[in-house]
């Protein structure tokens, strides 16, 4: 039984994160669901996310609009790490910061072990911070120690409700224009002239989703307090 982690990058759930879930589990809009989702688009029992052969197995449970992952129509996936999980209007990204920060290392370095890194950065490996040292590794070393030991912001506290909506429209703001962005991606460069697929490195594609992951989470934060 393998545990998994979903965080709603958008939707009406945007922000919300589901941790530590124990498979099988399935996703709707109906209760009697693992995970309820407030989105008309969802089928009432939309997909099933179970292990199986040590491999976490994404089915589609013959929804009425279908699922897609990393862009792509699927009624059977295998799913990794930093996948993309697009069901109605809701927009799922599978697993940790953690987990995904081990994928984009071994994606760099396919012999990946903690015997063939440094300490340092096998330490950051492991710590919490471990995604914000991924994205923002360089090859420089001067860089390199630099930009790992960055930390995202923490959000005001004891804001009023007027302070607290405009720092949320704010949030809001960026949100949506990292959405466009997403979307777009592709436009201006680095496109497969043949198929006219976008093609960008790992990183950088993990980048823009864990921004808009963070900024999804303080919306949601400020919107719903303690």
């Amino acid at each position: 039984m393998a545990q998994i982690t979903l965080r709603v990058l958008d939707g009406a759930d945007r922000g919300r994160c589901f941790e530590g879930v124990d498979t099988p589990i399935t996703v709707g809009r109906e209760e009697g669901n693992t995970i309820q989702l407030n989105d008309e688009r969802i089928s009432r029992f939309h997909i099933k996310i179970q292990e199986d052969n040590s491999k976490v197995v994404l089915t589609d449970l013959e929804s009425t609009n279908g699922t897609k992952v990393n862009g792509e129509d699927i009624q059977l996936r295998i799913l990794r790490f930093g996948d993309m999980i697009m069901l109605g209007r809701s927009v799922l990204l599978f697993g940790t910061r953690d987990q995904i920060a081990l994928r984009l290392a071994k994606l760099r370095n396919d012999d990946l072990n903690e015997k063939t890194l440094e300490p340092s950065e096998a330490e950051q490996v492991r710590e919490a911070g471990a995604l914000d040292f991924e994205l923002n590794w360089r090859d420089d070393e001067d860089l390199h120690s630099t930009l790992h030991a960055l930390e995202p912001p923490e959000i005001p506290g004891n804001l009023s409700p007027g302070q607290a909506a405009q720092l949320a429209e704010l949030l809001e703001y960026f949100q949506i224009r990292l959405r466009h962005l997403l979307s777009a991606a592709g436009s201006a460069q680095d496109v497969d002239q043949e198929s006219g697929a976008m093609r960008i490195e790992a990183p950088q594609w993990q980048n823009l989703l864990d921004m808009q992951s963070r900024l999804a989470e303080y919306i949601r934060t400020i919107g719903e307090p303690d």
